[in-house]
Order: C-alpha cells, then structure tokens, then sequence
C-alpha cells in the first residue's frame, strides 16, 4: 500500500497562496490517479481537485476553479495544489489520496491510500 505524506499546510491571510505537496514514500505517483480531498469541521469531505494518471487530465470542484492548480512533478514523482486567493471558506484539512477514477465533469471517486494531512487555515 502506498503511504502518502502531505506538506506545505500553515495559516494564511485571505487573498494569499500556499503550495501543498503529496509524495508518496518508496514510491512515484507518476502511476496513479491523485486527488486533493478538504476536510471542514462540521461539513463533508470534499474533492477539490484531481489528475488522472493516463493523460494528466485535471479535474476542479467549482469553488477552486480558476484559483487552484494541481500539477504533476513526473521527475519528482510528487503531486502539487497550487492555492492561490485563497478565502476563509477554503480553510480544512487537506490530504491527498491514490483513486480509482477521475471522472470528468463529474470528480475524484474511489479512495486508496490517503496520507495523514496537512491543515490549511485562511484567517486575518
């Protein structure tokens, strides 16, 4: 099973940017599916964003759309959320997870391995 570790998490004023990464030890994520998965306290799970491994085809939720990149290191062998105005609304936990799909239009399904997660607070 592959274990995943995010970084770059921290608190930051609204309309800053912070860059989380996912690795993945012993291994490349160059051979997986990758999402960005948020937790709030109080609300669901939410997929954020997510590339699939074939083609690098990238998927968004709405509310990131334009304000959040997600990038693949293929020499790293790392995956990247680059995070940019960011909003209060945006503040969870966030981790990074192997899927099974990236389906497009519709998100990021089917959980593997995820990693511990990193928290994101976006506060003044």
């Amino acid at each position: 099973q592959v274990q995943l570790v995010e970084s770059g998490g921290g608190l930051v004023q609204p309309g800053g940017s912070l860059r989380l990464s996912c690795a993945a030890t012993g291994h490349t994520l160059n051979l997986y599916n990758i999402g960005w998965f948020r937790q709030a306290p109080g609300k669901e799970r939410e997929g954020v964003s997510c590339i699939r491994e074939n083609d690098d085809y990238t998927y968004y939720t709405h509310s990131v759309k334009g304000r959040f990149t997600i990038s693949r290191d293929s020499a790293q062998g790392t995956v990247y959320l680059q995070m940019n105005s960011l909003k209060p609304e945006d503040t969870g936990v966030y981790y990074c997870a192997t899927i099974a799909f990236v389906t497009p239009g519709s998100g990021c399904y089917g959980e593997h391995s995820r990693g511990q997660g990193t928290q994101v607070t976006v506060s003044s």
